[in-house]
């Protein structure tokens, strides 16, 4: 499972010309779910994300979780953050979960950051979305419950 995860002030999913989601200060979290991912992905992840320190504290620092900021998190689906292009000029999605297992994971995950009792938005799984964001500081951060990176 794959994460990008951006420190935002603030977030939004529009379908259709309609707002669907919106979050304030926190994270937007691009969620890609692989072939190979589980429960034990799901909660690796989560409780990465819950837990990261990269909110300021009283002197700059990136010191404070999100959980201890009182951010949001909104969380988009893209399955193409298992799309390999180190072929052709054609990304292939082979490694990427089939969309009703990885619908399936992708509710949980959603589940599972809830428990944190964190303010969740998310966006239409597989929908085609328009995300805005407004990324803070920049902060952007690469996340993979088998930590290859």
């Amino acid at each position: 499972m794959r994460a990008v995860v951006q420190r935002v002030t603030r977030a939004g999913v529009t379908i259709d010309d309609e707002e669907v989601a919106g979050i304030g200060r926190g994270l937007a979290v691009f969620l890609g779910i692989g072939s190979d991912d589980d429960e034990e992905d799901i909660a690796y992840l989560v409780d990465r994300i819950a837990n990261l320190r990269i909110f300021p504290d009283d002197d700059g620092k990136m010191n404070v979780s999100t959980r201890d900021a009182g951010g949001d998190i909104l969380v988009v689906s893209q399955f193409t953050l298992y799309g390999d292009c180190r072929g052709g000029r054609r990304p292939s999605f082979i490694d990427a979960a089939p969309p009703d297992r990885a619908k399936a994971l992708y509710r949980d995950f959603v589940r599972q950051m809830e428990q944190y009792e964190l303010p969740v938005a998310t966006g239409e799984f597989g929908a085609f979305m328009l995300v805005d964001l407004e990324n803070w500081g920049p902060v952007t951060l690469l996340l993979d419950s088998e930590k290859t990176f």
